[in-house]
């Protein structure tokens, strides 16, 4: 009897070990296959479109940047699966570690662009003005470029005149282009009841004077426009900021959880075999 009550506790003991790995390994688990589809759909967007060509829009290209996501996350996760699941203290140090440098590089990147605002600007015009430049050479940058114009109500970085950095855009006579003097589409304003889009609505209009062309398009840099939606959704950033922090904290705190509870499960278990060995030798020395 004394032998089934000792099996049973220990089988208890035993189970409650795994069920508290399992329990850790599948959070991660779950973030392991969300990063697998990351990387599937960058890959595909990446194979879709032709623009191998074009280099220069590499780490830019925000199929590129799905994919890096999705491998940093997939390499991360991976790590906390598995050394989870197989005890692997190595791994699960290299999960803390890289957990650990993510949150601190966002926060780093977070007050450098506080106290940097203007160098920020600067990074950013510079991403922009690629966008630009290759805005009819890039599926993705100009789908990008249109979508960030028509939410923030905005035309160009400074202004409208940016659009003459493009090369089917630029505004010089000897350019042959259809669309020379031009702007996209996604600068125009929308006409009231306006129910098929007007894709010439922007043609020449880098030849008006400035009072006229506040009459069809968004006058205003999206530059200008992300400083003022900033500022009036200081709320709303910094619970996006918050929302970025809190997955990785609360991934850190439940990996502390369930270390101190293998810690606290583990002597349990131990002490259980070693009273059943010792209940063993003495039945054998009688």
């Amino acid at each position: 009897i004394y032998k089934n009550i000792h099996s049973y506790r220990n089988y208890i003991f035993s189970f409650s070990f795994i069920y508290f790995n399992d329990q850790c390994a599948s959070d991660y688990f779950m973030l392991f296959v969300f990063s697998l589809i990351i990387v599937a759909i960058g890959v595909y967007a990446k194979v879709q479109k032709a623009t191998d060509a074009v280099r220069d829009t590499f780490f830019i290209d925000p199929a590129v940047i799905l994919i890096v996501v999705g491998v940093v996350m997939f390499f991360i996760t991976f790590c906390g699966c598995i050394g989870a699941l197989r005890e692997n203290i190595r791994l699960l140090k290299i999960f803390s570690f890289s957990l650990t440098l993510v949150f601190l590089t966002q926060m780093v990147i977070a007050i450098l662009g506080f106290f940097y605002s203007d160098q920020t600007r600067d990074a950013l015009g510079k991403f922009v003005k690629k966008a630009i430049v290759h805005y009819r050479d890039d599926l993705d940058l100009q789908n990008l470029m249109d979508y960030i114009q028509k939410e923030f109500k905005c035309c160009g970085w400074n202004n409208y005149t940016d659009w003459s950095w493009n090369l089917y855009f630029n505004c010089t006579p000897s350019n042959p282009s259809t669309e020379r003097c031009a702007v996209p589409f996604s600068c125009c304003t929308p006409l009231p009841g306006e129910t098929v889009i007007n894709t010439m609505c922007g043609f020449g209009v880098q030849t008006q004077d400035h009072l006229d062309t506040t009459k069809s398009i968004y006058p205003v840099g999206c530059a200008d426009r992300a400083v003022i939606w900033i500022e009036s959704h200081l709320l709303l950033v910094g619970a996006l900021t918050l929302g970025l922090a809190l997955p990785q904290v609360t991934f850190s705190v439940k990996k502390s959880i369930c270390k101190q509870k293998r810690k606290a499960t583990v002597p349990v278990i131990n002490y259980e075999s070693t009273l059943r060995s010792i209940a063993s030798h003495l039945q054998f020395t009688d």
